[in-house]
């Protein structure tokens, strides 16, 4: 059995959960302790307790050991690789491909742990001096998703670490294993008991502790819109520090001048590659009338020629949905499509892989004569549903764009100079990719959204420094 880490020993929790294989659900990935809210609790008085030594340690320390764990991260790609696309369902080069981001992460932030600066400035008034500089705010409380299990807790973590808080981390239920190696990574490179802390559990008592003890000065969340919201009022009522990432509905604009190959290509990847799970996916196709008979023909093509079967198998295009509950909301869904009048292309589950094991299998759909109304255009599905809406022209077209609630990433598929930066500068995202999918980010630049995408301050880069530290004015008198 897999256990918790608090105060730097492995805690065995009050039941256990079983970790399972999307691709094969007769396959037991392993058996991992649950946290309950006496060790949620626990946790962060560990946390409380390191952090005085921690946030003065100096940057020496914190780069040698998250340079340490960033190392072994990379060592380990392949090894690791497989246990994240074994219980998430991506596939195994796109999960080796997510492990080598997070230990790039950690080399990078090992990297701020030394960079950290500040500044010296003349006061206005004479024989007086003023330093402005960056500290740890305290106990940072990490929540993260399922679709990215060692990626977004590396993003998280390594910044919280570098700029010398400490950190308790609930991961997703249905992906323990990856956060698990984390963190025995992160103990194994050297970190003081209780700067880190795995508690595994349940968000309705792991997670609430974390929202409600007055210990935790910030709370960092990726998930749903709705968890979002609860996250936001729990802080805000006892005016705790919160950055919220809660998805997308991400549009990818197609222009008549666009590159067909280009713009196929673009669409395919943000659509449908890891199954659709991604909060920065193209569910909403754009494209304006003279390329659309003969874009949707393309892509419907490409996509249906995609291999959906074991996430490990070598030539697998697309893995498993994540679990049982996923899967039938994405066929609900699909039902929703066809039910608002939308053609549907593909969308059939699929019961057994090539082996004959048992999975959480969808084939690709692609919903087209679709508009703006439609459900599936307004909620994200989170899965390989993809939907496609006419426009008469660019100025329609971005008009459609940013009619969504969301605001995270959006893309456009133009040869035009004119139309690509009209439309990096008018496209209402945190995130614009041109001739680009609209998933796939660099580690060491911001990320984040706007409207009700993202909230609070970017994650990523050197920006993440703003929601990690506060800032100190200091006087001094000559």
């Amino acid at each position: 059995m897999f256990k918790n880490l608090i105060a730097g020993e492995w805690r065995e929790g009050p039941r256990v959960i079983r970790n399972i294989n999307p691709s094969d659900t007769r396959d037991l990935v392993g058996e991992y302790a649950q946290a309950d809210a006496a060790q949620a609790r626990e946790a962060v008085a560990a946390a409380q307790q390191a952090f005085p030594a921690w946030s003065q340690s100096t940057p020496q320390q914190r780069f040698d050991i998250l340079d340490a764990a960033g190392s072994e991260i990379l060592a380990r790609k392949a090894e690791l690789g497989d246990l994240l696309a074994r219980e998430e369902g991506k596939t195994l080069p796109e999960a080796i491909g997510e492990v080598g981001r997070a230990g790039a992460i950690f080399k990078f932030f090992a990297g701020e742990a030394l960079r950290i600066g500040g500044d010296v400035i003349p006061s206005v008034r004479p024989g007086v001096g003023v330093e402005v500089t960056r500290e740890a705010l305290g106990i940072v409380g990490l929540i993260t998703p399922w679709n990215f299990p060692i990626a977004i807790p590396a993003w998280k973590l390594a910044p919280a670490l570098a700029y010398g808080n400490t950190v308790v981390l609930k991961p997703a239920e249905l992906v323990p294993g990856s956060a698990w190696a984390l963190a025995d990574i992160l103990q194994r490179a050297g970190l003081p008991p209780g700067v880190f802390n795995l508690v595994m559990g349940p968000g309705s008592q792991v997670g609430q502790v974390l929202l409600e003890d007055q210990r935790v000065a910030a709370i960092s969340f990726t998930g749903s819109a709705a968890t979002g919201g609860r996250v936001a009022a729990a802080c805000a009522a006892r005016l705790a520090r919160f950055q919220l990432e809660m998805g997308g509905k991400n549009p990818m604009v197609v222009l008549d001048d666009a590159d067909l190959g280009v713009a196929v290509n673009a669409a395919l990847n943000s659509g449908f590659f890891s199954t659709g799970q991604r909060c920065t996916a193209s569910s909403r196709l754009i494209v304006t009338n003279g390329i659309h008979d003969q874009f949707v023909a393309a892509l419907a093509e490409r996509m249906q020629a995609l291999k959906v079967d074991d996430a490990r198998k070598a030539g697998t295009d697309i893995g498993p949905v994540v679990d049982e509950s996923q899967l039938a909301q994405d066929m609900e869904y699909i039902a929703i499509g066809e039910q608002e009048g939308a053609r549907r292309i593909g969308g059939e589950r699929i019961a057994t892989n090539s082996a004959g094991a048992p999975g959480h299998y969808l084939r690709p759909a692609l919903f087209t004569e679709t508009t703006a109304d439609m459900r599936i255009n307004r909620d994200e599905i989170f899965g390989p549903v993809v939907s496609v809406m006419r426009a008469k022209d660019y100025e329609e077209a971005l008009h459609l764009a940013n009619d969504t609630p969301f605001g995270l990433s959006a893309g456009i598929a133009t040869t035009s100079l004119k139309h690509a930066t009209h439309f990096k500068r008018h496209s209402q995202a945190g995130m614009v990719m041109v001739n680009l999918p609209t998933a796939g980010v660099d580690y060491h630049v911001p990320f984040g959204g706007r409207k009700g995408s993202s909230y609070g301050p970017r994650e990523q880069g050197r920006y993440a420094a703003e929601f990690y530290t506060t800032v100190k004015t200091a006087y001094t008198a000559a």
